[in-house]
């Protein structure tokens, strides 16, 4: 009998909003005065994911694969990244069962742009829809992104093996 392995993994990452930069979360441009600041396109979301995929299939973080300091990542599609960091995992005999992620900020409301940001992210991990939980919150005020200056991200990704 073949026994299935799961692990799961935890990303974070936030981003200042800064002028002169297009606003790209989950791999989909939302309208804003605002973008992030980055050395790719800073899609926290996207790096949030990408940090829990690595993270549960034992492969280190986003910055051990795609350094800030490598040109070859300046201005990076996010959701490219982390295709690419799903295949390393499927190379490890891994495939993402579950996403689970929630974006912080105070505005714009992101919730017109939810289904574009599911699908996106399902899309480039080759995975159905209905298992893409995708939440946004606000800091009520509170720190950074409460105060308008940032994005953050949280991510929950569970891998499944076969064994």
């Amino acid at each position: 009998m073949q026994q299935r392995e799961y692990r799961s993994g935890i990303g974070w990452d936030i981003h200042p909003l800064v002028p002169g930069r297009p606003l790209i979360l989950g791999g989909v441009r939302i309208p804003f005065e605002l973008g992030l600041g980055g050395h790719s396109d800073a899609d926290a979301l996207a790096h949030a994911i990408t940090d829990a995929l690595l993270g549960a299939a034992g492969l280190g973080d986003i910055g051990e694969h795609f350094p800030d300091t490598d040109p070859r990542w300046k201005d990076a599609d996010s959701v490219q990244l982390l295709r690419q960091a799903a295949g390393m995992a499927a190379a490890r005999g891994f495939a993402v069962a579950h996403v689970d992620a929630t974006v912080i900020l105070e505005r714009p409301k992101l919730g017109p742009y939810r289904e574009a940001m599911r699908g996106r992210l399902a899309e480039a991990l080759e995975l159905p829809l209905e298992r893409l939980s995708l939440k946004f919150k606000t800091a009520e005020g509170m720190g950074p992104v409460g105060k308008g200056s940032a994005v953050e991200a949280l991510a929950v990704v569970t891998l499944v093996r076969n064994g």
